[in-house]
């Protein structure tokens, strides 16, 4: 029989919806029975594509006797972690003040007031390694809440004011400056790791947004090191077995230090982010393998990923048919096989053995360049790169009827915001009418799906919504708006977003400090208020809206607006000098506060020959920070736009820093001259 949780609108929930548990959704429901009753709360948060959630699950919550444990001495809640990143942050938050570390599953014990007092991630079976078995605990639990009371009650005092302290606003700003991103890029560099690139041990997740502000500070100041660093770890990276060597896209993380055994859950967000970091490392270094890597990215997310009705699911799982990375893992002779008449170089190239290095098979990457491979098989570099596309089609379509990894199918509007910007700058820089027309398309299911009246809604599965977005939402649905408009030229795209702004601004700002909420101030009552700040596996709210303001004060000369970032910036800027791993996203935007963005207006008709090669060729320069308007020049949409007349009416271009433009042209050589000119002297300034 199915619990409660059958009607969901996440599929992690419905995975759950036959467990012999008593589940509850977060909701009234369940919270008034654990008051009414005076009965503790167990609270389980996991996802999707978790696999140690699936673990958890199929050794606990479908076992009839731990159920039976849980439903006689709990309240029981199951959460997706994606639907309510609220209710995530504030009790992970708690269990790493109790535990040391975090992750998912995450298990946290509560008072029926929804104080934390205990809590843990994954819980065996039975006793292993140190680590109690999950009836073990559940027992333990429920004997300190009956005869111990006095003992849970100071545990979860304690707790709570962790997590009050913890919500404040930081003491006092700390305005970032030039020696802010040295600092910054100092503490990146001393974290590198020379021999495998990436930064830290394992595991090893994708530092796109670190490797951002490098790349960035690169452009800046021309240091050398910045560049190589991005370059190294973006190549371990697309040449690990993190990297789908296959199909594309970017796997969770790789749990070692050489980025070869991935965990095998493929994010959105991931890709989204690596895939923007593609498209601007290509236009620092017109690299063909990065091209490359990007375009094999987007084409996955556009195979794979997309909604019918043009948004972009969550995730895939790590497991399937029962095995975590089966569908993506070759035996030799299969691989052999497939391959064909290019077996050789394909096997020389992706370091496929007998033995293989996963269990008995083989992760496909690539241990050493094209040339090497050619080298080794007797062919020249061009034959030995035809013959491995040719078996990568081949491995492809082999592995199409296999069974398929579970895939999340809600649409979580701040992950689609990101993924939309990343195919929109694709297609603006790459030129390839299927990532516009994409990008267009799924910026306009944001539009009209998923936004009301400038609120966004946090995810749809089909036709039903969870709930009132996040910051996060707001503001990477706004920004994507925006790149949409960089794209198209088109008007719309500049009014949806300043719809947006406008509200997310009346919901998430508390105007007397400056300090902007993860939840709307008409948001469920919780515990606390939730405000992260630091960029996890995707930016944060209040990086992402420091960015979105700074966009329109340079769009449209709002001097509120740039203070507002300012100010959300600097409530990090300690934290960015020290810690910019944590701050990846922030810190790229505290870089266009302290040097100042390029601004490029093109006036005239969006669709025209003219326009279209004066926006080619701003596409063809890395230009941290671009703040890239167009449109015709009547009715101007915004201020970077006002009183800029066509010369001898054509499409014209002004190239400006803080408004004030150089000479416009409407001759694409002069264009690249001045924009090539205005990226010098910013270097320059910095030396």
């Amino acid at each position: 029989m199915a619990n409660r949780l059958a009607d969901s609108t996440s599929p992690y929930l419905r995975q759950h919806a036959a467990n012999p548990v008593d589940w509850y959704p977060w909701g009234d429901e369940a919270l008034h029975r654990a008051r009414s009753e005076r009965m503790p709360i167990l609270l389980s948060i996991g996802y999707a594509a978790c696999h140690w959630c699936h673990v958890m699950a199929h050794e606990s919550f479908e076992d009839p006797s731990t159920a039976a444990l849980m439903n006689e001495l709990f309240v029981n809640i199951k959460v997706d972690r994606e639907e309510r990143p609220d209710l995530d942050g504030i009790y992970m938050q708690a269990v790493q003040a109790l535990a040391g570390q975090g992750g998912w599953p995450m298990t946290v014990f509560l008072t029926p007031e929804g104080v934390p007092f205990h809590g843990g991630t994954y819980f065996p079976p039975q006793d292993r390694h140190g680590i109690p078995s999950f009836q073990r605990v559940l027992r333990a639990v429920s004997n300190a809440w009956r005869e111990k009371p006095d003992d849970v009650a100071a545990a979860a005092g304690a707790l709570e004011v962790h997590l009050q302290r913890a919500s404040m606003p930081a003491d006092g700003p700390h305005d970032v400056d030039r020696r802010t991103l040295d600092l910054a890029f100092r503490a990146l560099a001393r974290a590198f790791d020379p021999h495998h690139a990436g930064f830290g041990g394992a595991p090893r997740f994708p530092p796109t947004m670190a490797l951002d502000f490098l790349l960035r500070h690169w452009a800046r100041t021309g240091e050398a090191l910045a560049l190589d660093i991005v370059q190294r770890t973006h190549a371990a990276m697309r040449h690990g077995g993190i990297y789908d060597q296959v199909g594309g896209g970017l796997h969770r993380y790789s749990v070692d230090d050489e980025w070869l055994v991935p965990h095998f859950e493929k994010m959105l967000y991931d890709n989204a982010l690596f895939a923007r970091l593609g498209v601007h490392l290509w236009q620092a270094t017109q690299d063909l393998e990065v091209r490359a890597t990007t375009e094999q990215t987007l084409d996955w997310a556009a195979r794979e990923m997309r909604d019918s009705d043009g948004g972009f699911h969550s995730s895939l799982d790590a497991d399937s048919d029962g095995h975590e990375g089966l569908f993506y893992v070759w035996g030799r002779d299969e691989f052999m096989r497939v391959a064909g008449e290019d077996a050789a170089v394909a096997e020389a190239h992706w370091g496929v053995s007998a033995s293989g290095n996963f269990e008995g098979r083989s992760i496909l990457f690539v241990p050493h360049g094209m040339g090497a491979t050619a080298a080794r098989t007797g062919l020249d570099t061009a034959d030995a790169a035809a013959g491995v596309e040719r078996a990568r089609a081949r491995l492809l379509e082999a592995r199409a009827p296999r069974v398929s990894p579970a895939r999340d199918e809600k649409v979580i509007a701040s992950w689609n915001g990101l993924m939309v910007r990343a195919f929109a700058e694709a297609a603006r820089v790459f030129g390839r009418p299927r990532d516009r027309d994409i990008a267009v398309e799924a910026g306009r299911y944001l539009a009209e799906r998923m936004v009301t009246d400038g609120r966004v809604t946090r995810s749809l599965l089909g036709a039903h919504a969870s709930g009132p977005g996040f910051l996060e939402d707001h503001a990477a649905v706004a920004l994507a708006f925006l790149d949409l408009h960089a794209l198209t030229f088109a008007t719309e795209w500049l009014d949806r977003s300043r719809v947006v702004v406008e509200r997310t601004i009346d919901l998430f700002l508390d105007v007397a400090s400056g300090t902007w909420y993860d939840t709307p101030r008409d948001g469920e009552p919780l515990l606390i208020r939730p405000r992260e700040v630091t960029d996890n596996a995707t930016p944060a709210g209040t990086s992402l809206v420091a960015e979105l303001l700074l966009r329109w004060a340079d769009l449209d000369d709002r001097s509120e607006y740039r203070e507002l970032s300012r100010k959300a910036v600097s409530q990090v800027g300690a934290a960015i000098a020290q810690y910019p791993l944590a701050f990846g996203h922030v810190t790229g935007v505290a870089d266009s506060l302290v040097n100042g963005s390029i601004q490029i207006a093109i006036v005239g008709d969006p669709d025209s020959s003219g326009t279209r090669s004066l926006a080619d060729r701003v596409a063809g320069h890395y230009v941290p920070g671009l703040v890239l308007a167009g449109g015709p020049s009547e009715a101007p949409a915004v201020t970077l736009l006002r009183d800029r007349l066509p010369v001898a009416g054509a499409a014209t271009a002004f190239v400006c820093r803080g408004f004030a433009c150089d000479l416009p042209t409407n001759d694409p050589d002069v264009l690249d001259s001045q924009v090539s000119g205005l990226l010098s002297d910013i270097s320059r300034a910095q030396v």
